[in-house]
């Protein structure tokens, strides 16, 4: 496998080496533009029409395609993003601003599992500590961008049908006017259980005698059913002023999560967004923007798919049954200082969890998982960007914040609430010594306080720790990027320094939590060539390696080296592309928590696609060759739950048709 990964570095090499810029203009010349001069440093973006060429199920899947960005697989959707190494509670994951959290303690919904795709238009990708207008987030953010309404009528249709009878459905509609739009949209999402490459489907990874197995009329039923809907009204009071209030809300049934030891009953989420924003206020005043929104998740889970609730007095053996809720106003302000732009603002952020957990060993006794956790943060921001000389750019920022946690149902009342002062900041300098060239370099130090599950869960299996310190990542990056109207590249390198990193630790059968010093390290490259006769070249690299400093020894959950090289025949009517996809073997594995190596692997991917006009059609089969592998963040590891791993799909099959106007 690393001699196929060598091979695969090396042909890319060459690539990028020989490769001429020349073709067609056409929607692909288009996105290298896009890629190439309207990014800002540290940041990727994602657009709904990448999402639609694919068969992703969900925002964590799409975002595979981003170098620096793996998922965790817990099932056939739901799947949680990692963002160099980072993951959990160190990213942000927000919709138009609004802070989203699952209510499962063990994530089985995700953040980003809780809005559609289909309500996007982009996703916004910041990697590192240099959102000074959010707290926390020192790994990054993932900021979903919703779909804006343009003048006139509007619609968006799309189905997807593919294997397992997986089918995604939507359709929005719109109507704007010069004074006032709205929004309406609906989404479906169906699917089976998927098999991976041995022919044997996900809900069958668990030996014959494990209590986990599924039952057998469990075997074959719905991987997920979910609905959604979401509206969005606009109003422009002036030219230079406009207001938004935006509603969602998701349905999610029958959710299975081979990974884990329950399957979720029901996920019910309700998302309310108002904001106002007015430009040119004044020479001095630029923009003034005010947001207030709430969001509120119940999450059911239990076992009773499976064998372990067998015999038991009620349909299970084991139930959560979880809630979260956020309340949060935000206040952004950016005036006119000198030659550059000041940036102040303030926000507000309440959030509630609370989890109930019954056990049939318990008498189904209610135990407090989640002890009724209230977590209010208060912060404040300034950052400035100025233009040093004509091609150097310098822009920092600086936040504060302060965080008060309280456990309402905690036991021990003595360490039921904690307190957290912090301070975070960034520098960053953009320069373009020559035309088409820009070479970034920045500094971040992000701080983020230790969540309600880390401080205050309570199981027979998990314990909280309260005297966590919060982490700190001091994050150093250098990139460069060369675009040209045929010619993209980029290359980026990073060093994260974690203080008082919040790290999984074992004590016989129970799980907590300790600050560790740990350092993550990494690189990334993504290209984009345009050959002759319409053909594109594109390839990306992702390494990263993080080392637990305290114990001396690997740390855990970090994903390998992983690339794809692929080809593209793109005629701006219709498109045909071939990919290969590679992940190099995994050894540097954490052997305290029981981890295990993982092996390399290897597929290929072939789709195509047409447009006409307003209709758009799109056709591909991903894993060609039927492979059988996992990815290394497939299963949880021993002190953590199942540790059963979930392999990838097999060979998979899709037809996407999409009609906007």
């Amino acid at each position: 496998m690393r001699f196929k990964a060598t091979s695969l570095l090396t042909s890319l090499a060459v690539a990028a080496i020989y490769v001429s810029a020349a073709g067609a203009e056409n929607v692909q010349m288009e996105e290298i533009t896009v890629k190439g001069t309207k990014l800002a440093p540290q940041e990727e973006v994602l657009t709904i029409n990448e999402v639609r060429e694919s068969p992703a199920r969900d925002i964590g899947e799409a975002l595979k395609q981003v170098e620096g960005i793996d998922i965790v697989r817990k099932g056939a959707i739901a799947n949680d993003v990692v963002l160099r190494g980072q993951q959990k509670d160190n990213i942000n994951v927000f919709l138009d601003g609004v802070r989203l959290h699952g209510a499962c303690p063990n994530r089985m919904d995700s953040p980003s599992f809780h809005f559609d795709f289909a309500e996007v238009e982009q996703v916004k990708i910041v990697k590192g500590p240099y959102d000074i207008t959010n707290p926390g987030g020192i790994g990054g953010e993932i900021d979903a961008i919703s779909k804006k309404t343009g003048k006139g009528f509007g619609s968006d249709l799309s189905l997807t049908y593919g294997s397992y009878d997986m089918t995604n459905a939507s359709a929005t509609a719109s109507y704007g006017t010069d004074r006032y739009d709205a929004l309406f949209g609906y989404a479906f999402k169906y699917s089976g259980v998927p098999e991976s490459g041995d022919g044997k489907k996900i809900t069958e990874i668990y030996p014959a005698t494990s209590p986990n197995r599924y039952k057998a009329d469990a075997v074959d039923s719905k991987a997920y059913e979910i609905n959604t809907g979401w509206t969005k009204l606009g109003l422009n009071p002036t030219k230079n002023s406009r207001t938004e209030i935006a509603y969602s809300y998701q349905d999610a049934d029958h959710v299975l999560y081979p990974y884990l030891l329950m399957d979720a009953d029901y996920d019910r989420t309700h998302m309310l967004n108002w904001s106002y924003r007015i430009d040119k206020v004044s020479p001095l005043v630029r923009e003034i923007k005010v947001q207030a929104y709430w969001d509120k998740v119940t999450h059911l889970m239990d076992d009773r798919l499976r064998q372990s609730s067998v015999g038991k007095p009620r349909i299970y053996s084991m139930q959560t049954d979880a809630s979260t809720q956020v309340v949060g106003a935000k206040l952004h302000t950016a005036l006119a200082a000198g030659p550059g732009t000041l940036t102040l603002g303030s926000d507000y952020y309440n959030r509630n969890w609370d989890a109930i957990n019954r056990v049939a060993a318990n008498g189904y006794v209610d135990t407090a998982m989640i002890p009724d956790v209230f977590t209010d943060n208060l912060g404040f921001f300034a950052g400035y960007e100025i233009p040093i000389v004509e091609k150097l750019i310098l822009k920092g920022g600086v936040r504060t914040d302060q965080t008060w946690v309280k456990a309402d149902k905690q036991t021990n009342k003595a360490i039921s609430e904690t307190d957290y002062t912090t301070v975070a900041g960034n520098i960053q300098l953009i320069w373009a010594p020559m035309e088409h060239l820009e070479i970034t370099t920045g500094f971040g130090s992000g701080i983020r306080p230790p969540d309600p599950q880390e401080l205050f869960i309570n199981s027979p299996r998990q314990q909280g720790n309260p005297f966590l310190n919060p982490t700190r990542n001091n994050e150093a990056d250098l990139g460069i990027k060369y675009a040209t109207d045929g010619f993209f590249v980029k290359a980026a390198i990073f060093n994260s320094s974690l203080q008082d990193y919040i790290n999984i630790v074992r004590s016989g059968t129970t799980r907590s939590y300790a600050n560790i010093d740990a350092n993550i390290w990494g690189a990334e490259f993504g290209s984009q060539f345009s050959l002759p006769y319409d053909l594109f070249l594109k390839g990306s690299l992702s390494y990263t390696e993080g080392k637990n400093n305290t114990d001396g020894r690997p740390l855990s959950e970090m994903p390998p080296l992983r690339g794809t090289l692929a080809l593209r025949y793109d005629v701006n009517t219709w498109f045909v592309e071939a990919a290969e996809n590679f992940a190099n073997s995994q050894d540097r594995v954490d052997s305290a928590l029981d981890e295990k190596p993982t092996a390399g692997w290897m597929t290929t991917d072939l789709k195509g696609g047409y447009n006409y006009k307003a209709l758009s059609l799109y056709a591909g089969v991903y894993n060609l060759l039927d492979k059988f592998y996992y990815s290394h963040l497939s299963y949880q590891r021993d002190p953590f739950a199942s540790g059963a791993k979930v392999p990838e799909n097999g060979r998979n099959f899709y037809v996407t048709l999409a009609y906007k106007f």
